[in-house]
C-alpha cells in the first residue's frame, strides 16, 4: 500500500539524501546522525531550515525503504524538490555522511552510485567529491 507522500522543500530533499545513505545499510550510526545534524547546522543552504523537520524526513525515507518501489518514489520526491544546481551539493552531503564513520560498506557505496545516477553527476566531479569527503573524514 502506497501512502500519499508530502512534497519536500529543497532542504528536505538534501536531508532525505543524507538519511538515505545512512539508512541504506539498515544501520543508522550515531556518527552519521551527528554528521547530518552538523551539516544542517553549519551549511549555508540550511540557514533558515527547521532542524526539527529532520525526524519527519528520516521517518519518510525509512518508510519508503520498506515499500516495493520506495526507492523510486524517494528519488521522485527528491528530484521534484531539488533544483539541478543543488544535485552536486546533495551528492557532496551524501558522501560526507557515508564517510562520517570511517567505513564505506557495499550498500552505502551502492546508494551513492544510485544518487550519482539519479542526479546525473559527472563522473569526474563525483570522483573529486568522493575524494574530498574521504580526506575530510580521515583519522
Amino acid at each position: 500500500m502506497t501512502t500519499e507522500m508530502p512534497s519536500f522543500s529543497d532542504c528536505d530533499a538534501l536531508v532525505a539524501v543524507m538519511v538515505a545513505v545512512s539508512a541504506s545499510d539498515s544501520n543508522i550510526r550515531t556518527s552519521e546522525l551527528v554528521a547530518i545534524e552538523r551539516m544542517v547546522n553549519h551549511t549555508p543552504i540550511f540557514a533558515t531550515y527547521d532542524i526539527d523537520r529532520i525526524r519527519a524526513i528520516a521517518q519518510t525515507v525509512i518508510s519508503l525503504f520498506d515499500e516495493e518501489d520506495g526507492l523510486d518514489a524517494l528519488f521522485g520526491l527528491i528530484r521534484a524538490a531539488l533544483p539541478e544546481r543543488l544535485f552536486e551539493t546533495a551528492y557532496a552531503l551524501a558522501c560526507d555522511v557515508a564517510a562520517a564513520d570511517g567505513l564505506l560498506n557495499e550498500t552505502e557505496a551502492e546508494m551513492l552510485a544510485e544518487i550519482r545516477d539519479q542526479m546525473a553527476i559527472n563522473r569526474l566531479h563525483a570522483g573529486a567529491i568522493e575524494h574530498s569527503a574521504r580526506v575530510r573524514h580521515r583519522v
